[in-house]
């Protein structure tokens, strides 16, 4: 089971941390940027072959000391195919250094598009005698809201495959509660969806007792996350919005049992360590920047571990 994989990685590097890889071009230091503007112009191919120098950089200097990486694939896709191809090229380089990658791409339709999704994702499509994967990702991202329908192409994918979702219960962003708070008799939105979510996961429990299926729980609702974590005993959480969306490690602690439970995710506080103040002791030159990443992560890991014994 890949669950049983991404906890094992937990364990042996004591970190229940993913890093959010969500370049932006303003986090990207210029010795990198002005190389490839000055060979591509100022094109999307110019910022895509950036991207991934940049998140090349970052991967080396976090990979043996975080489990996973979560490449955002919006932030590449604002470019187009080039775009899509630095998302490609991330996910296998960090497969490469050994980290599981959790695609965050957040994907909803009908079942035949699911289907479509799923086979480009987590999947495999065959032309002729030959079977092809689009991306080389362990998890995916889903929007469980058109129902079980637009999610069981993906469960089928996940058993023959050996992969696995987080999908969407109670997200981090401020007006989430707009809809997943709503009450349908007695119980809100969120609360539903977490119990679907425990159910399509039933059939891909591990050894760990937790589903290769997730759910992602935002750090910001610590409230939210402890009654889901009672409704989804076997539900592995994903959880954003520590750091810079305002998450404390205090608050998140309830998504947790036992020590495992969960998978913490920062982004721009770890990518983008090195445009802030306080990591600037980190390094003397430029291409060093990924050295404030490295100890960004360092310093998340201790932080969590106040609250979370691994």
């Amino acid at each position: 089971m890949i669950i049983d994989k991404l906890i094992d990685a937990i364990k042996q590097k004591q970190n229940p941390t993913v890093v959010g890889l969500d370049p932006r071009i303003n986090f990207v230091p210029s010795f990198i940027t002005e190389k490839y503007y000055e060979k591509y112009g100022y094109t999307p191919k110019a910022v895509a072959k950036s991207f991934y120098k940049f998140n090349k950089y970052i991967i080396d200097e976090i990979y043996d000391i975080v489990p996973a990486v979560k490449p955002q694939i919006a932030m590449y896709e604002r470019y187009g195919t080039e775009g899509l191809k630095a998302y490609e090229k991330t996910c296998i380089y960090a497969k490469e250094k050994g980290l599981i990658v959790i695609g965050d791409i957040k994907r909803s339709d009908i079942t035949s598009t699911a289907e479509a999704y799923s086979d480009g994702h987590i999947g495999k499509v065959t032309i002729g005698e030959n079977e092809y994967s689009g991306f080389e990702q362990d998890f995916i991202t889903l929007n469980p809201y058109l129902g079980s329908d637009s999610v069981t192409p993906y469960l089928e994918d996940c058993k023959k495959y050996e992969k696995g979702l987080f999908i969407l219960a109670k997200t981090s962003n401020p007006n989430s509660g707009e809809i997943q708070d709503l009450k349908v008799g007695d119980k809100h939105i969120y609360e539903i969806v977490g119990e679907y979510i425990e159910k399509w996961g039933s059939e891909l429990v591990g050894k760990y007792g937790y589903s290769s299926v997730g759910a992602v729980v935002g750090a910001t609702h610590p409230e939210q996350a402890t009654a889901l974590r009672k409704l989804m005993p076997h539900t592995f959480f994903l959880v954003p919005g520590y750091g810079a969306q305002g998450g404390k490690a205090e608050d998140l602690a309830v998504c947790f049992k036992d020590g495992i439970g969960a998978i913490v995710n920062s982004s721009r506080g770890i990518i983008g360590a090195h445009l802030k103040d306080e990591y600037k002791d980190c390094f003397n030159d430029e291409k060093d920047f990924a050295r404030a990443a490295r100890q960004a992560a360092v310093n998340m890991k201790t932080n969590l571990k106040r609250c979370i014994e691994i």
